[in-house]
């Protein structure tokens, strides 16, 4: 989504708001399964066994406090909270994503740990300076235009010695055709970057770069096995998001998990501590 923008695409509508509109139903649930292994309530590229490794970069622990921004359907922010026992806020621009969220919240009984709010998180964001231990971004940097901007608010809203981690899932890294752009940013706003921007970006808000890594298996096989497990259900999904928008994801995933494969368009999971 181009968290810049509330006019949406008819493409990217279909690709957010069926997801997070039907998230809670069997259908899609069998998809999470098959597509993750674990469904902790995800719609990106991250797996339960990935989150768990990046949650230790974060060090949280019980009365510190998580944002997690861009946050879905909330799976994610609240598996941390159930792990360390930190308070959590998960903004989203999506609606549909927030109503998800909340209610996943109020399923696993973590209305008082776990807060979420529609917010555009292209602006400056409304909490106070030093609010949050740790803010988290995963697969999402990539839909806003500024991210200099961005990271500097970020930087502004962490506790000294307060760490950021976010995932880039579209750092290029190889060749790539003008369809293949096309395709792969066909669902909203996306910045595409040559590899060493955010190392850049992350030095120029006054961040510490802490680690890098490179996770673009993980991107590849998430997409593949998604794009299958959809596939096998093609009559009930035509039936869900019609005809124009089933084949649009389809086709999204198999080029982003191609990209992947192939080492063309990567993706890099970045942990960067505030200096003061």
């Amino acid at each position: 989504m181009d968290q810049t923008s509330r006019t949406r695409r008819p493409l990217e509508r279909g690709h957010y708001d069926a997801n997070y509109g039907n998230f809670q139903t069997k259908l899609y649930e069998e998809i999470r399964r098959e597509a993750f292994g674990d469904d902790i309530g995800q719609n990106s590229w991250l797996t339960a066994t990935e989150l768990d490794r990046f949650r230790e970069w974060l060090d949280l622990s019980p009365g510190e406090s998580l944002l997690d921004v861009a946050c879905g359907a909330g799976g994610p922010a609240l598996r941390i909270a159930a792990l360390t026992g930190c308070s959590v806020i998960g903004i989203d621009v999506h609606e549909h994503a927030i109503a998800a969220a909340n209610a996943l919240a109020a399923e696993r009984g973590f209305q008082q740990l776990a807060k979420f709010r529609v917010m555009d998180a292209a602006q400056q964001l409304p909490f106070p300076d030093n609010s949050f231990d740790a803010i988290t971004c995963i697969d999402a940097i990539n839909h806003f235009a500024d991210r200099h901007h961005v990271i500097t608010d970020w930087w502004r809203l962490l506790t000294p010695k307060g760490r950021l981690l976010f995932t880039d899932p579209i750092v290029m890294t190889g060749p790539l055709t003008n369809a293949e752009i096309a395709v792969r940013s066909s669902a909203g706003f996306y910045l595409l970057v040559p590899k060493g921007y955010d190392e850049d970006v992350i030095a120029q808000c006054g961040l510490r770069l802490v680690a890098s890594e490179n996770v673009t298996q993980n991107m590849a096989d998430v997409a593949e096995r998604r794009r299958v497990a959809r596939e096998s259900r093609e009559l009930a999904l035509r039936e869900i998001e019609r005809d124009e928008a089933y084949e649009a994801q389809q086709k999204f995933l198999a080029v982003a998990a191609l990209l992947a494969k192939e080492g063309r368009l990567s993706r890099f999971m970045y942990v960067a501590e505030k200096l003061s």
